[in-house]
């Protein structure tokens, strides 16, 4: 079984790999010149592969660190030396940009051994699932797109899945090492470095929890009440935080997280925050609805496992056995999307992103219907909640807080940001059985037809301008 798990992996990554190969050929014969982000992109990686690594030399516009720029580097200029090719080619938008569509490879590998690794290897996991279910994290729609363009998408994924990985190994110096080069790319990335650390507690908790739970006498007080089981959980976190055997090896495991950590801190002091470079465009703020869209981003690209008769019967009935909880979490959402609701320029002024068309044609039409789509919003908070509920409470605190942090500050409703949460997401849920999976990948297939179609044949131009311009995410 091991062996045919095997080919089948090795025919998914190839056959993936080879319609990848097809696809970036037409975007480099349509994309002759950087296009989007990467005017900022292409020509500070061109400096670097020229050698000139002053700040003088670094473009202000740019507002992550140059991790993707020293990758490539690192990749690409090597090839002067095998196969004897001039700096003009290798330094190449094509040579660069092909740097992405290796780090997918990448992707693909280290999502088959997540898979493996997170979820549970039993008779009912079986080996075309875990492959599936690869296969279709590989070509998830948002992410795959920027596999062809130099953008910070795909290096981004990579260090942080290998990180996430090296974590759930146990080799935390090499997690923490790796989500160093993650924030690098991004400097958001921190947040899942600190998610790989919150991993380990959320394990040890939840060890904890179990053994206080098999206790014949528990040393809390017997407590009854609608938030019972939080206010037990509560309670334990406290008596567990005020040992100090339980936090030295808390500290034990996660050091090197902990250094990571403060290195972070080192730099928001000396930069004077997290962005470099141009921060005029990216403030922080309390977005919060960028919870409701991201639990709808997730409906969306996941219906085959959050989607169904059932799911909604059972949502319902809940609704109705805790109809005043419910009452009181619309209230609350309702208010959230009354002052909290942010459109940035770039969102209101960009028509070549999905975005701008969502945001016109959905929540601009109507002011109600932001506030109609509320409860469609709490639907999919429960029904990803739900499908989370093999994990631990405590894993379960820690991936909803590394989402909060992720998301909610930013001020831009731009897909790319929910890119790295669905993945770990998707990564966490059981197994979906073979016919749902099928179901995803065929859905994804037809997004990803339309988008590259759209990107590729259906351009335009604006009034005053010559340059071609492209639909995309």
């Amino acid at each position: 079984m091991a062996q045919l798990e095997g080919y089948y992996f090795s025919a998914a990554l190839s056959c993936t790999f080879l319609v990848s190969c097809l696809l970036f050929s037409a975007f480099s014969r349509a994309l002759r010149e950087p296009y989007m982000d990467e005017i900022f992109h292409l020509p500070q990686a061109q400096r670097y592969c020229e050698g000139h690594f002053s700040l003088s030399q670094w473009d202000p516009m740019i507002t992550t660190l140059p991790g993707l720029y020293l990758v490539s580097v690192g990749v690409v200029k090597p090839a002067i030396w095998i196969f004897g090719w001039s700096e003009h080619v290798v330094c190449s938008i094509g040579m660069l940009r092909f740097v992405n569509l290796l780090f997918s490879v990448g992707n693909f590998y280290l999502l088959y051994l997540l898979f493996r690794k997170v979820q549970p290897r039993n008779k009912a996991a079986s080996s075309i699932q875990r492959v599936l279910s690869t296969l279709t994290l590989a070509v998830f729609p948002t992410l795959y797109f920027f596999n062809f363009l130099y953008y910070t998408e795909a290096g981004s994924m990579f260090f942080t899945l290998f990180a996430y990985l090296m974590c759930l190994y146990g080799n935390h110096k090499t997690s923490a090492f790796l989500g160093f080069c993650g924030f690098m790319f991004r400097q958001t990335n921190i947040i899942w470095a600190v998610f790989c650390a919150g991993n380990v507690i959320a394990q040890k908790l939840t060890e904890a929890w179990k053994t206080e739970l098999q206790k014949k006498e528990d040393r809390l007080p017997p407590i009854k009440g609608p938030f019972s089981t939080f206010r037990k959980i509560l309670q334990f976190l406290l008596a567990y935080s005020m040992s100090f055997k339980n936090l030295s090896v808390l500290f034990h495991l996660t050091w090197p997280y902990i250094l990571l950590g403060f290195l972070f801190c080192v730099f928001v002091v000396v930069n004077g925050g997290i962005v470099i470079g141009d921060r005029s465009s990216h403030e922080a703020c309390l977005h919060f609805p960028q919870l409701f869209y991201f639990f709808s981003f997730t409906l969306f690209f996941s219906f085959p496992h959050l989607l169904s008769p059932g799911k909604i019967k059972t949502f319902l009935s809940l609704v109705w056995k805790r109809r005043i909880l419910f009452f009181v979490v619309t209230l609350v959402s309702v208010f959230l999307v009354w002052k909290f609701t942010y459109a940035h320029k770039y969102l209101l002024a960009d028509n070549r992103h999905y975005t701008f068309y969502v945001w016109k044609r959905v929540f601009q039409r109507y002011e109600i219907v932001k506030y109609l789509l509320v409860p469609a919003y709490i639907f999919a908070g429960w029904s990803i909640a739900d499908s989370l509920k093999s994990k631990s409470v405590f894993w379960n605190l820690m991936f909803f807080t590394c989402l909060f942090i992720v998301i909610v500050p930013q001020k831009l409703l731009e897909f790319r940001y929910f890119i790295l949460p669905y993945v770990i997401y998707r990564l966490n849920i059981p197994l979906p059985p073979t016919s749902r999976l099928v179901c995803e990948l065929s859905c994804y297939a037809i997004v990803n037809f339309i988008t590259f179609y759209l990107f590729l044949n259906k351009t335009f131009q604006w009034p005053n301008s010559q340059d071609i311009q492209r639909f995309m995410w």
